[in-house]
């Protein structure tokens, strides 16, 4: 997964260090709490590139506070990086962390290069130069506060809170809800697996009686299952821990075969004990 940064003044809250021959600068500080999102979703596994159209002495001095820019990092400015053939592009996008001096088809190359990678790339931006990029990323984020309509039109996900912070969490809370449909996938399969198998073996076993499962029960069953278990999944929260694991990629599937082996384990387990119960219960 890789996190895009298109509006280095808007996201971090920092300007251009502007320098004069008295040997004097300004600079705006950095938002309190940037520097440990960054960390955050570089730990989290999310490559972060920053595009500005700022000089690129500034762009790389942002970037190196932010922890943006790390070793073996690469700095580029968009009239290089356009004309450059489409094997290079490709391999310099994934080490690439500042885009200076970048125009709206810079962001928008860099997006699709990203995306040749079968990476989930994600742009945040908050001007109408960013809606190209925002458009072709898999997911866009604009702000809500300062960006303007047709960043929003382009984007996803609209940031209320217009804070960097909040896209840190939406990496959490993504990694939270692939967590509850996996949970909920392997609770209904081991479940369902279990009646037909319970239903089907007792309908055999008791010749011209009914089964032990019959239609009323399985609807009772199946109600009170698919109820109280979506409930308590969707209450899951969202633990800070998740950050510490990585992100699926594309071709990563829903099921995976851990959860496989622990459905059949499951479901042999609570066939085995049902069975017991009903033949030899007295």
């Amino acid at each position: 997964m890789r996190l895009e940064c298109t509006s280095s003044a808007t996201l971090l809250c920092v300007s251009l260090v502007i320098a004069s021959s008295s040997d004097f600068s300004i600079e705006d500080p950095l938002c309190d709490g940037i520097q440990e999102a960054v960390a955050d979703c570089i730990m989290a596994g999310v490559r972060m590139t920053m595009c500005t159209g700022d000089n690129v002495l500034t762009a790389w001095s942002i970037a190196q506070q932010c922890g943006i820019y790390t070793t073996g990092g690469i700095i580029m400015e968009g009239p290089h990086f356009r004309t450059l053939s489409l094997d290079v592009m490709r391999n310099i996008a994934p080490r690439l962390r500042v885009l200076a001096r970048s125009s709206p088809e810079d962001k928008r190359l860099l997006v699709e290069t990203l995306n040749d990678h079968d990476d989930i790339v994600s742009v945040t931006g908050d001007g109408t130069n960013d809606g190209p990029a925002l458009k072709s990323a898999n997911v866009g984020f604009s702000m809500g506060v300062t960006g303007t309509e047709i960043a929003k039109e382009a984007s996803d996900i609209i940031l209320m809170a217009n804070n960097f912070l909040s896209i840190v969490k939406a990496i959490m809370w993504g990694q939270c809800v692939t967590d509850s449909v996996r949970k909920f996938l392997q609770f209904q399969i081991t479940t369902n697996i279990t009646a037909i198998i319970i239903t089907f073996t007792t309908a055999l076993a008791l010749s011209g009686e009914e089964g032990t499962l019959s239609a009323v029960r399985l609807l009772w069953i199946k109600l009170i299952m698919d109820t109280f278990a979506a409930l308590a999944l969707a209450m899951d929260p969202a633990p800070p821990v998740l950050l510490n694991r990585k992100p699926d990629k594309k071709p990563d599937p829903l099921f995976t075969v851990d959860m496989l082996k622990q459905v059949l384990g499951q479901s042999a387990y609570q066939i085995i004990v049902i069975l017991i119960f009903h033949f030899l219960g007295s």
